[in-house]
């Protein structure tokens, strides 16, 4: 901080003593704010730099880095009021709303707390020669620094303890879960048939909820629905969904309602229902004919998009 200090004072004097004798024109002021952006670049950029690869180094120790495409996607219900609404007064982000402003307050106070015993020496700063200027400047920010970086050490240590803490406490609920439905599958055979019906209608409600990714849904006039999803730079198609009757009409309507097109092929529906299970890739005995749906699903959205 000294250095940087020292450096910006030495450019800064040259300015500060020809004052009056800088031009004030157009390309002068222009000029100017190059030189003296260039002297607090050369001054602070370092500090600075430190303080943002800590910065970035301390979000990654406690969450690791992961890099996913998927919230670039379009979804509609990311500009959903009601959806919005929900997840700004959400419990979570009413409690990391209190944990920021309590933050803010520390750090505030911690500030206010390190310049207070200095409050009658910074009003006799305007009339001070800049060196001294520069001098009481360069202590204070030394000193707020090193508080500020003492206590907000302090507090993501906590906030770290804290976010593991939970994160814990939700593994040992699924644990306890996991245990406790092992412990009713060793027991009443009732019990285990009514575990198995919650199990297929939350695996069903989960596989419902993938349909609006398909790509297209290959059925069967009356029996089948298969919804496969591919995108470029997938090695093979996926079964998102598949399911005969009830199921098959259900998937149809989810596919209806997010305009996923539909393609009646009955051999290949009935193939694939038979040789491939949900989020698993299509078998490579179908890869031709599966692709020549997916060809012709393609040609018609650019055919649209060009009408539009």
């Amino acid at each position: 901080m000294g250095d940087a200090a020292g450096s910006l004072s030495v450019s800064l004097k040259t300015f500060l003593s020809d004052a009056h004798d800088l031009p004030m024109d157009g390309a002068g002021l222009q000029r100017l704010t190059l030189l003296l952006g260039g002297a607090i670049v050369v001054s602070f950029g370092f500090p600075l730099l430190i303080m943002m690869i800590a910065g970035i180094a301390g979000n990654m120790v406690q969450h690791a880095p992961l890099l996913s495409a998927e919230s670039l996607k379009p979804k509609l219900n990311k500009i959903s009021l009601l959806g919005g609404f929900k997840r700004l007064f959400s419990a979570r982000s009413l409690v990391n709303f209190a944990k920021g402003i309590a933050k803010l307050a520390i750090v505030g106070g911690v500030m206010g707390w390190i310049l207070w015993p200095s409050r009658d020496r910074l009003d006799t700063l305007i009339s001070a020669d800049p060196m001294a200027i520069l001098m009481v400047t360069q202590e204070l920010s030394g000193e707020m620094l090193l508080g500020v970086v003492a206590i907000l050490s302090i507090v993501a240590g906590l906030d770290f303890a804290w976010e593991k803490h939970k994160w814990w406490e939700k593994q040992r609920m699924t644990i306890k879960e996991v245990r406790d439905e092992h412990k009713q599958m060793e027991g009443d055979p009732q019990v285990k048939a009514k575990l198995r019906q919650v199990r297929a209608e939350r695996g069903r409600k989960r596989m419902m909820a993938n349909v609006p990714n398909a790509t297209v849904v290959v059925t069967n006039p009356t029996h089948y629905s298969i919804a496969l999803q591919y995108e470029a730079g997938m090695p093979a198609p996926i079964c998102v969904a598949k399911g005969v009757d009830d199921v098959a009409m259900k998937i149809r309507e989810i596919s209806d309602a997010h305009n996923i097109p539909r393609v009646e092929n009955p051999p290949l529906a009935r193939a694939l229902y038979a040789g491939v299970e949900v989020d698993d890739e299509i078998p490579a005995e179908h890869y031709k004919a599966v692709a020549e749906v997916i060809g012709y699903v393609m040609r018609l959205r650019e055919s649209r998009s060009w009408r539009s």
